[in-house]
């Protein structure tokens, strides 16, 4: 059984270390992506704090389609370039969004949210899908989020086969 430490009013960038740290033992010796994407999305959202939904979106047909995750049901396929995740797919680059009533083109998945953060999850130059973490603070992610969030998706890519859940 895998048991979350917790770093409680650690800095940010040490609780990403440790959740970096925890995640890679947590995939070690597991390729099934599905699996793998369960557990890094239950990883992040009992391990960050201030979240109200952490999962992914896997490219499939040209559309960014709903996978593992935390918190309330969620927007089941998403247009490339439109939204937080669709552009952060498009653009292949980590987009923040400190107040999503401000993005233009946001899709409201859950009205609660009010910060958002994707990070594009690129395999061998590949677009494979985004993460996507949101909270119901304002402005709750920044750049620390941003790199250890990167470093996160690094773990989980390196360690699932995602054949079977992106085109």
């Amino acid at each position: 059984m895998f048991e979350l430490k917790t770093t409680a009013g650690a800095p940010k960038a040490e609780n990403y270390r440790e959740l970096a740290a925890q995640l890679d033992a947590l995939l070690a010796g597991e390729p099934s992506g599905l699996a793998n994407a369960a557990n890094t999305a239950a990883l992040l959202f009992s391990g960050l704090p201030g979240l109200n939904w952490a999962g992914f979106y896997f490219l499939r047909g040209g559309e960014l389609v709903l996978g593992p995750f935390q918190g309330k049901v969620a927007c089941v396929r998403l247009q490339l370039g439109r939204g937080v995740c669709g552009t952060a797919a498009q653009r292949r680059e980590t987009v923040i969004v400190p107040d999503v009533e401000k993005f233009p083109g946001h899709v409201a998945c859950d009205h609660a949210s009010r910060s958002e953060i994707v990070v594009p999850l690129v395999k061998d130059g590949r677009l494979i899908g985004v993460l996507d973490l949101d909270s119901p603070l304002l402005a709750r992610f920044d750049a620390v989020d941003a790199a250890g969030l990167e470093a996160l998706a690094a773990i989980f890519l390196q360690h699932s086969d995602l054949g079977q859940l992106a085109d």
